[in-house]
């Protein structure tokens, strides 16, 4: 496949220098536009599979992180009994989706946007929903809203906006600390464990001491020895490349269970096994089924835009035509200029964001196509979520039983 892509951009490339020579030697004022085109359609990155593997190196050889137990969720014997666990910053449910496939319950979602909270609201019927400020919410009202339950797991996608490559990563962006206020609810709940999930970025800012100081702040309540290690959602059967610094800590003094990888880079599913079934499915507003309508022009100058490659040399972050074979790119919601589709002259459809996310497709999204496409570009990918809660779950039961 990528031979085949090296030869279809050599003959883009050949054919674009002939139109700007031919361009130069007219004197045509044409060359800018040509030049604009053929320096988009160059600047086309290979696929990075493996990304990540420097980072994985400077954390495993931290005297910080040193807790980490890996296992394979496939060989955990779980039993019926389901744990119960507290969402916070749950946006429109991804982690919940996944830990509920572990068989564990959701009590609680806490979301600040409305209609993420609708959307969780509607996903977790069983569960409550605080949709506000997470710093207006103390143990008195989570105890109002879930009564005297016992909480075995607080998790949390705490905003990265100031964490991540695309949020431009600025280490004074008061985002930055929301992660605090997860620290202040866990004290007070005191849960069993702490799964937190953020951007890769997460742990090299001012030189890896902004991870130092989350680990540091979690010792200081009661979770010493907080681990944290960057799983890729495709090593877990998600049809996208997309690395996350997951943290996990425990207050038993036990290891910290992390899934180990189920697949390798060559059996990793690919974009089209995800959504090739919806390709020429007709816009479908009731299940999220929409993507931006475009002109016949713009339909036009997508078709120009090879596998890899932007619509946009200025703004490489969006608009990226698909490469087939592989697992899309991270998916991200970009004010509704989401990737191109592999096959097709149009972006992807907010189902099929949700499919390269593994969201199920009765998994449903409140609100308009673009509010659906920014909660699943902030969403977190439920299947990678689902094997971190049967492995944290099986370190529940091992509780349990020691105190029973």
């Amino acid at each position: 496949m990528r031979y085949g892509i090296a030869i279809q951009t050599a003959s883009v490339f050949w054919s674009r220098m002939s139109l700007l020579a031919q361009a130069i030697i007219k004197g045509d004022l044409l060359v800018k536009n040509v030049t604009n085109q053929l320096l988009t359609q160059l600047a086309i990155k290979k696929p990075q599979i493996i990304r990540t593997n420097g980072l994985k190196q400077r954390l495993k050889n931290s005297l910080l992180n040193y807790n980490a137990e890996w296992i394979n969720p496939t060989m955990v014997k779980l039993r019926s009994k389901r744990f119960n666990f507290v969402d916070l910053f749950c946006g429109a449910g991804g982690i919940s989706c996944g830990l509920s496939m572990a068989g564990l319950r959701p009590l609680l979602g806490v979301e600040i946007n409305e209609v993420a909270a609708q959307t969780y609201a509607r996903n977790f019927p069983g569960a409550k929903v605080y949709n506000g400020d997470i710093k207006n919410l103390d143990t008195n009202k989570i105890r109002q809203l879930i009564g005297d339950q016992t909480v075995h797991i607080v998790t949390g996608g705490f905003p990265c906006q100031g964490f991540s490559v695309a949020g431009f990563r600025d280490p004074d962006d008061k985002r930055n600390v929301l992660y605090k206020e997860i620290v202040r609810i866990v004290k007070e709940l005191k849960p069993w464990f702490v799964i937190l999930e953020n951007v890769p970025g997460v742990c090299t800012m001012k030189d890896g001491e902004v991870w130092k100081t989350i680990v540091r702040d979690f010792e200081s309540i009661g979770y010493p020895d907080m681990s944290v290690e960057i799983l890729e959602a495709a090593d877990y059967g998600v049809a996208q490349l997309r690395p996350r610094a997951v943290f996990i800590a425990n207050r038993f003094g036990m290891k910290n269970p992390y899934p180990k990888p189920l697949l390798s880079p060559e059996k990793y599913v690919a974009i089209e096994e995800a959504i090739d079934d919806l390709r020429y499915k007709p816009p479908d507003h009731s299940i999220n089924h929409e993507w931006t309508r475009h002109s016949k022009e713009m339909e036009h100058r997508l078709s120009k835009v090879l596998p890899g490659g932007s619509l946009y040399a200025s703004f490489f972050d969006a608009w990226k035509r698909q490469y087939k074979g592989i697992p899309a790119m991270t998916i991200k919601e970009n004010h509704g200029g989401t990737h191109i589709h592999p096959d097709l002259n149009r972006v992807i459809s907010a189902r099929e964001m949700a499919r390269l996310q593994s969201f199920p497709d009765e998994f449903i999204f409140a609100g308009t196509m673009k509010q659906a496409m920014w909660q699943i570009g902030n969403a977190v990918a439920p299947l990678k979520f689902k094997y971190i809660g049967m492995c944290v779950k099986s370190k529940l039961q091992e509780v349990e039983k020691q105190d029973s």
